[in-house]
């Protein structure tokens, strides 16, 4: 019976895989497709990912949505970091009240969240373009960043600032060399959150953006309304990029604990 249950098991977890990753092979393989067509494969070319390339617009939108991704993370994790540091030493009424509303964004429809930050910019008088989709990134990815630093923080020692000024730091001193090093997975996790929130995202994008500023998700769906293989070409790289930068961040770190392992062997056996 054992047996039979985990033989089943066996068979959900390969259909869940094959589920997910087919559409993501289909995709790779027709971004090479000689022709149009979306369901034949005439022969292999390159000629979707040479027009991709000539095309300023393309360019221009892949430009743009990287340039947002890493601006909204960094300063998403400055401001998230900075500030659920400072709520650990504030009173636990307003600490609740600050974590309520942070979770607002995070809980809210996108569409809701868009229409609030349209009708802000509106009432702002802010044209609309390219500072707006990154205030606006910036916006949603802080609640992220401070969703996946909290819990990290709730594990260290209360006294640990404490101790690290005692022992003659200063406050900046004590948050840069006690607090953040401890915070360091967190924060790592925050930053990756946001980067893939804010590339992902369309919907608030399509709504806070003006002046001829579109990124992927908008240029995308541009596309989609007429056969252009091009949004295979596109997405074909966005996942080679992707992939590129997990394989990354497993391997560097095994990379690194292998030579430290070794330069300890190297030591104990001096």
């Amino acid at each position: 019976m054992k047996l039979k249950k985990f033989h089943w098991t066996r068979i959900l977890l390969a259909a869940v895989i094959v589920f997910f990753y087919i559409p993501i092979i289909y995709t790779v393989v027709f971004s090479f497709n000689s022709t149009r067509s979306l369901t034949t494969f005439s022969g292999f070319s390159l000629r979707w990912y040479e027009k991709m390339f000539s095309s300023s617009m393309t360019m221009s939108a892949i430009w743009t949505t990287f340039l947002v991704a890493i601006l909204a993370t960094i300063f998403s994790t400055i401001i998230g970091t900075i500030t659920v540091i400072g709520l650990s030493k504030c009173s636990k009424p307003l600490r609740r009240t600050v974590n309520m509303v942070n979770d607002l964004p995070i809980m809210n429809p996108e569409i809701v969240t868009a229409i609030g930050l349209l009708m802000f910019f509106a009432t702002m008088e802010i044209s609309k373009g390219f500072m707006t989709m990154l205030l606006a990134h910036i916006a949603f990815c802080v609640p992220y960043v401070m969703l996946s630093i909290t819990p990290r923080l709730r594990t260290l020692d209360p006294n640990l600032a404490d101790a690290a000024l005692d022992l003659g730091a200063n406050p900046w001193q004590a948050m840069w060399h006690a607090i953040i090093p401890q915070l360091a997975p967190g924060i790592f996790a925050g930053a990756l959150i946001a980067f893939t929130m804010s590339f992902d995202d369309f919907v608030i994008s399509y709504f806070v953006t003006g002046n001829g500023v579109q990124n992927i998700s908008i240029l995308v769906y541009t596309m989609a309304k007429r056969v252009n293989p091009s949004i295979n070409a596109i997405s074909t790289l966005v996942i080679v990029i992707i992939t590129a930068v997990l394989l990354l961040i497993n391997l560097i770190p095994m990379i690194r604990d292998r030579a430290m392992n070794r330069k300890k062997e190297e030591e104990e056996a001096v």
